[in-house]
């Protein structure tokens, strides 16, 4: 009884920690379906945090949703070719970028009102982003193969940088410092936003055709996620690849939330890959959620952790021709929506 006595109270001690684990161990899943209007194709979301607010890029607007009913409260119109939403909350701003009309639409963030268009230095501008520690507004432009900054608060063009690739989706450590994917040649670049100038690009080992990119502030890991089914987590640093998970096929979107420690991959075949990292950069699959198909681009809502896509019905391609050799299937009318998911029960 003396010998058992001790190993009893060994496992008492350990349960609470035990018992934490499995309670820190997520279960996500699609909580709400929200029907939205339109029947066009769509891009990046963004949220609010500050005003509960969803963004979601659809065709030629961008759709604002009440995060918390989760109704359709306003648009911001005629933005053809739109793709990503960046917001300047200190200086009550945001900015949509239209690729196929080549500027930026400024709008007031409170009243969504439009305020000025901004003529970027380069085709089809794609991933945008506000850099607050210099109050400066990038877009990244696909075929234009380089960078456009732009002062957010005089909204004038201050520099544009040639990338020589094709920039993919950007993000910012709010410290000096931008990273960019380059989708065509699996790097990763790290930018001065002062200089608007590129200090570093590194190879992307293992990472094929890079798309989403996201930040882990707390410990200087950049997280990309790969065309051919990969996450990694790379040192924002020195580059150093750090260590890489499988994901699910046709990924556009990485997302962060430091509350939890969790990163995300949003897959159009259907699937939301969770991932745990630790201080090391070591990655670890802990969820491989079911979603729907074309469920490919993201948002985060950090302060109640939930996860929101967007997605629509498919008919199937029309037949293969010489023009189009590889035609894309319609949006069936009236399918377009909002999916949320949460963890819990």
């Amino acid at each position: 009884m003396k010998q058992l006595l001790p190993r009893l109270l060994c496992l008492i001690a350990l349960a609470p920690l035990g018992f934490a684990r499995a309670a820190s161990t997520p279960h996500y899943h699609i909580t709400h379906q929200v029907s939205l209007p339109g029947d066009e194709g769509w891009d990046y979301l963004l949220y609010d945090q500050a005003g509960h607010r969803l963004f979601v890029s659809h065709g030629s607007r961008v759709l604002v949703l009440d995060g918390e009913k989760l109704t359709v409260t306003g648009e911001i119109p005629d933005t053809p070719g739109v793709h990503g939403i960046a917001l300047a909350a200190d200086l009550g701003r945001g900015y949509v970028s239209a690729g196929r009309a080549g500027m930026v639409v400024v709008f007031d963030l409170k009243t969504l009102a439009r305020v000025k268009e901004i003529k970027v230095t380069g085709e089809n501008p794609d991933a945008i982003l506000y850099d607050p520690a210099t109050h400066r507004v990038f877009t990244f432009n696909g075929r234009g193969r380089n960078a456009t900054a732009i002062d957010a608060r005089t909204d004038q063009v201050v520099g544009t940088v040639a990338l020589d690739a094709k920039p993919e989706f950007a993000a910012t450590d709010g410290k000096g410092r931008v990273y960019v994917n380059f989708e065509d040649k699996s790097s990763l670049a790290a930018l001065d936003p002062q200089k608007v100038a590129v200090l570093s690009v590194w190879p992307l080992a293992g990472c094929e055709e890079p798309s989403g990119l996201a930040f882990d502030a707390a410990h200087g890991h950049m997280i990309p996620v790969c065309g051919n089914k990969v996450m990694a987590v790379v040192d924002a640093a020195s580059g150093k690849m750090l260590g890489s998970v499988p994901i699910g096929a046709g990924v556009d979107a990485a997302a962060f939330d430091p509350g939890t420690g969790l990163a995300f991959a949003s897959c159009g075949e259907g699937v939301l890959t969770v991932v745990r990292v630790g201080s090391s950069g070591r990655p670890e699959v802990v969820q491989s959620v079911t979603t729907q198909r074309g469920a490919r681009t993201m948002a985060l809502d950090l302060e109640m952790h939930r996860v929101f896509l967007v997605t629509a019905d498919f008919s199937p391609p029309p037949p293969a021709t010489t023009a189009q050799p590889h035609p894309r299937p319609s949006i069936v009318p009236g399918s377009f929506r909002l999916l949320v998911l949460e963890s819990g029960s």
